[in-house]
């Protein structure tokens, strides 16, 4: 069953954020664009490359209003351990949630429940908190984020045009498509 437009229930979990844990909740998130990224563990293989990615990456989801932010099934307590030890996970400066009773994972459908990990899955959440874009992918292929922003940019445009689709590899300032009436139907 497909979860676009499905409203991210209430929430209240602990997250690890700019050297220090916070609380972030389901009000925390809306008015504004989001993107919630799951991944399975903390000191892992792929995860790494792929918070990363979105590290590099953050400046410019930020710049068109986006939070970023990442989800595993470990305690906040665990996502501080791994950032004071990798250089990598150092350069996160978007909130990572701690997802340890899978609250979080199972309102997007993404827990494994036998193994208590989530799967890769990337939401991009809407200001009305709805879930308007989202991919899940094996857990041995790792996501881009440049893909992931282009996704933003795409829903940020139409949900301003409504009457506008964005075609495949679509960027800001490129065409659009304006699908005719007689196209409706057949759609």
């Amino acid at each position: 069953m497909s979860m676009i437009n499905k409203e991210i229930a209430d929430f209240s979990v602990e997250a690890f954020h700019e050297n220090t844990f916070k609380t972030v909740t389901r009000a925390d998130i809306l008015g504004r664009w989001n993107v919630f990224f799951f991944y399975p563990a903390d000191f892992t293989f792929v995860c790494p490359t792929e918070l990363e990615d979105l590290a590099d990456m953050y400046n410019d989801f930020k710049a068109v209003g986006c939070e970023v932010y990442s989800v595993s099934c470990d305690t906040h307590f665990v996502h501080k351990a791994w950032y004071d030890i990798s250089r990598t996970i150092q350069k996160i400066r978007y909130p990572m949630l701690a997802d340890p009773t899978g609250i979080l994972a199972r309102d997007f459908e993404v827990l494994i429940e036998e193994k208590g990990l989530a799967e890769r899955g990337d939401f991009i959440i809407n200001p009305e908190g709805k879930i308007v874009a989202y991919e899940i992918v094996a857990g041995n292929v790792g996501r881009n984020a440049e893909e992931i922003f282009r996704r933003v940019q795409a829903s940020q445009f139409v949900a301003e045009h409504g009457d506008h689709v964005c075609p495949a590899r679509w960027k800001p300032g490129a065409g659009t498509l304006i699908p005719s009436l007689d196209l409706v139907g057949r759609l």
